[in-house]
């Protein structure tokens, strides 16, 4: 089995753990405090830095990461079958994961500049804060519209293909399309959970396609190659 494809498989799983570490870490401590302003959060923020810390790195850099070896594996997988989607899908898929490490790295080095501050002044870090967190979310736009884009041209690429399985790419185009819809502010946040959540289990599906078999294309390839 092509290395590549080992490597992306191994990658999705480790992708979908990325985010239910950050689901489950983000749902018990940092979500609810968001409820009851800033000001709680920032405390919390600055007692606990090390977690937030590692919150962080899951979330981001351990999503982006992996997300960089499934875009590489699916590229290999779909472009002999289909070289132009495969590449346009390609391009999305590395942008969504450069725009995560971007906000990510923002993250990490805001923890300790709200740290900072709430020393000094609470209240001054917690308007800091505000502040911080919009750049954060203005640089991956708040929502889930180029990850989705990915997926849904890998999913209509890979489905008129029949290099994925066929319950994986329908998977694929009903996660897409709620991701888009987050585009709209009054969803956003439930469809973003909603988002998350289609992509562990897409994340997990994937795993297993990749490191089961090649697709039916490249199984030729290699049959054609050996028959020469």
């Amino acid at each position: 089995m092509n290395n590549l494809q080992k490597l992306g498989g191994w990658g999705a799983w480790i992708h979908a753990l990325a985010y239910i570490v950050s689901m489950v870490l983000g749902g018990v401590l940092m979500f609810p405090l968001l409820g009851r302003g800033p000001g709680a959060y920032v405390a919390f923020v600055a007692g606990n830095q090390v977690l937030v810390y590692l919150w962080n790195l899951a979330a981001y850099w351990g999503s982006a990461l992996t997300l960089v070896a499934m875009v590489l594996a699916l590229y290999e997988r779909l472009k002999l079958s289909a070289p132009g989607a495969a590449q346009l899908a390609t391009a999305f898929g590395l942008i969504w994961a450069a725009l995560i490490i971007g906000s990510g790295n923002l993250m990490l080095r805001d923890v300790g500049v709200i740290a900072e501050l709430h020393a000094q002044d609470p209240s001054q870090a917690a308007g800091a804060w505000v502040t911080l967190e919009a750049v954060e979310n203005g640089i991956v736009s708040g929502n889930e519209v180029v990850g989705s884009l990915w997926v849904l041209l890998l999913s209509l690429t890979a489905w008129r293909t029949r290099e994925l399985p066929k319950w994986l790419n329908l998977l694929g185009l009903i996660i897409s399309l709620t991701g888009l819809l987050t585009i709209l502010p009054p969803l956003a946040e439930p469809l973003i959970m909603i988002f998350g959540v289609g992509m562990i289990v897409w994340s997990v599906g994937l795993g297993v396609a990749l490191l089961r078999a090649p697709g039916p294309i490249a199984r030729r390839a290699v049959a054609l190659g050996g028959a020469a």
